[in-house]
C-alpha cells in the first residue's frame, strides 16, 4: 500500500535520477515528514547507498527535483546544511588518532561561535553512553566504543536544533545484538525529543520492522515500494530479496523473519 503523504514535507524527491558511469539509478520519489522513522531495504547493489549519497549531497541529481525544508537541496550552503542534517556513516574510522572529545566536537564545526561546545559534547556523550570514553584517543577504542563516539558526534551536530534530518548508513551491522539495540534506542530517543526525521539504510529486516514506521524498498536501482510497516507482508519481502523467508510472530505481535532453508525463489 503506498504511503499517504500529509502536510509540508521536510524532505522531498520528485522523480530524481542519478547517473553513475553507464548506470542510471531512480527515479526516486518520496516525501519525509519531521519526526518520521524511515528505513530503506533492498538487496546489495540495489541503490540504497546511492540514494543516501544523493540525500547527503555527495551526488547530484541528473534529473528531477530534490528539496530540503522547502528549498532546493543543491542550493543549501554546506555549513547551513550541516546544521540541519547529520550523517552517521557505515565506517566509524577517522584518519588520525584524535581525542574522543575532538571527534564529538567535529559535529559542531559549522558554527562559527559556539560557546556551549564543551557542554554539548559532554551531554551528547552521555546520551550515546560514551561519557566514560571522553579523554581517550579514538584509535584506541573498540568497534563498539567507536560507534558510540560517532553517534555522540551526530547528536552534538543536531543537539540544539529541531526538525532536522538524520541519515544513517548501516552503522551497527558489525556490533553485537545487545549493543545494536542500545544504540538504536539512543537514536530513537534523541530524534523523537527534537522532532528529527531518521532515514536509515538497513540490511537487518527485523531491525527495520521493529524500529521504523515506514519502509522504502529499492531493487535494481529503483524504488519499488513505499509502505507503512504494519502493511509489509512476507511475500513483499520475499519478492524484494528473491529469497524464501520464514516468519514467526511474537506474543507482542512483532513479526520476525529469517531466510528459509528452502530453495531460492526463481528470478
Amino acid at each position: 500500500m503506498p504511503h499517504a503523504q500529509q502536510d509540508t514535507p521536510m524532505l522531498s524527491l520528485d522523480r530524481v535520477t542519478v547517473n553513475l558511469g553507464q548506470r542510471t539509478f531512480g527515479p526516486f520519489s518520496l516525501a519525509i515528514q519531521p519526526g518520521e522513522r524511515v528505513a530503506v531495504l533492498g538487496p546489495s547493489g540495489a541503490g540504497k547507498s546511492t540514494l543516501l549519497k544523493l540525500l547527503a549531497r555527495e551526488l547530484s541529481p541528473a534529473s528531477g527535483h530534490a528539496d530540503f525544508c522547502q528549498q532546493p537541496l543543491q542550493g543549501w550552503s554546506l555549513p547551513d546544511l550541516s546544521r540541519r542534517r547529520a550523517i552517521l556513516p557505515q565506517s566509524h574510522e577517522v584518519a588520525f588518532g584524535l581525542p574522543v572529545d575532538l571527534v564529538i566536537g567535529l559535529g559542531r564545526v559549522a558554527r562559527m561561535h559556539d560557546p556551549s561546545l564543551a557542554s554539548i559534547v559532554q551531554q551528547a556523550a552521555e546520551q550515546a553512553c560514551a561519557a566514560h570514553l571522553l579523554g581517550r584517543r579514538f584509535d584506541t577504542l573498540s568497534g563498539g566504543e567507536k560507534a558510540r563516539v560517532q553517534m555522540a558526534r551526530v547528536f552534538a551536530q543536531l543537539w540544539d536544533v529541531e526538525q532536522g534530518l538524520l541519515l544513517v548508513d548501516e552503522p551497527l551491522a558489525a556490533l553485537d545484538p545487545g549493543l545494536q539495540f542500545s544504540l538504536m534506542e539512543a537514536i530513537y530517543t534523541f530524534a523523537a525529543k527534537r522532532g528529527h526525521a531518521i532515514l536509515a539504510i538497513l540490511h537487518d529486516i527485523n531491525q527495520a520492522l521493529q524500529g521504523f514506521e515506514r519502509l522504502l524498498f529499492i531493487k535494481h536501482g529503483a524504488m519499488v515500494g513505499d509502505y507503512q510497516t504494519p502493511h509489509v507482508t512476507l511475500p513483499l519481502l520475499e519478492a524484494l530479496y528473491d529469497v524464501n523467508l520464514a516468519c514467526a510472530v511474537t506474543e507482542a505481535g512483532e513479526m520476525i523473519v529469517a531466510p528459509s532453508l528452502k530453495q531460492r525463489i526463481s528470478a
